[in-house]
């Protein structure tokens, strides 16, 4: 006798679409636990050293005061930057993320059994903003679903979605507050909710910003030659050889491309020596 198992079925359906559309799945199987299951334990807050983090970068704390509800959760929610996810912040728990200087994309989504979305599709989107980060600055970070802060960050637009909702951008001396995230204990990474926090993410910043500018570069490219087309300065390919033909005059786009390959190739190099510098036991000055 056949037996069918539809569900499985659907569920090899379902991946085998995922992966020739190429979306992204966004998910924290083994990471979404709460703090019902599995309560935060980690030290008191305390800022890091200066020295544990390069001034030339920003430092993001991320905190989540104490609540019942927070505290009855089976599943907390995850915390991407830049669409990469790094951990689920627990009831009553801080954390930190050394991050590059720029734009940089926050979002939060609430998992059902890890599973959070897929492509532009979310079960939850709690949180999507941009934080305009700058070099030496400390950032606060204050997630609450109950209440929200007191005051307003003054350098926030109104309309900014990190002046309102449940993830909220907050200041210093707001941070410090009694109750606010000197209450909360550092979130550990362990068997049961490990977590990619408390750790430099700059060279995957600058790895994503370099794609992102090369990917908007070469629209500008085709935008370009468009231009040059209607202006007459674009010479078509003969037909005996396709392989001919283009801009009659040098293309923006192309120095500035080169000059992002350029930039790029040195970023890499001078990763490469302080790696060497590191592995052989010396420093590097820079």
């Amino acid at each position: 006798m056949r037996i069918r198992v539809p569900f499985v079925k659907s569920v090899a359906m379902l991946c085998c679409v995922v992966a020739l559309s190429g979306c992204t799945v966004y998910q924290s199987i083994g990471k979404s636990v709460g703090g019902f299951l599995h309560p935060v334990s980690g030290h008191n807050f305390v800022h890091i050293d200066t020295d544990e983090w390069d001034q030339n970068n920003a430092l993001l704390y991320f905190y989540r005061t104490d609540s019942e509800w927070a505290g009855d959760e089976i599943e907390a929610p995850s915390v991407y930057i830049d669409d990469h996810h790094y951990f689920n912040i627990r009831n009553n728990s801080f954390t930190w993320l050394e991050v590059a200087p720029g734009e940089r994309h926050i979002a939060m989504r609430r998992p059902l059994l890890g599973l959070e979305g897929l492509g532009s599709f979310s079960l939850s989107l709690i949180a999507d903003a941009t934080l305009n980060v700058e070099s030496g600055q400390i950032y606060y970070l204050r997630y609450n679903e109950l209440t929200e802060p007191d005051e307003r960050h003054p350098e926030l637009d109104p309309d900014d979605p990190l002046a309102s909702g449940d993830l909220q951008l907050v200041t210093r001396s707001y941070a410090m507050k009694p109750r606010e995230i000197v209450s909360t204990l550092f979130l550990n990474s362990d068997l049961l909710a490990p977590n990619h926090a408390a750790e430099s993410i700059v060279e995957k910043n600058q790895d994503d910003d370099y794609e992102k500018r090369k990917a908007a570069l070469e629209e500008e490219r085709e935008l370009e030659i468009e231009r040059l087309k209607a202006q007459g300065k674009y010479q078509s390919a003969p037909w005996y050889w396709p392989f001919g033909g283009g801009p009659t005059v040098p293309l923006e786009s192309d120095r500035r491309l080169q000059e992002l390959e350029q930039q790029y190739a040195q970023l890499e190099q001078e990763r490469e020596r302080r790696k060497e510098a590191e592995s052989s036991g010396g420093w590097w000055i820079f």
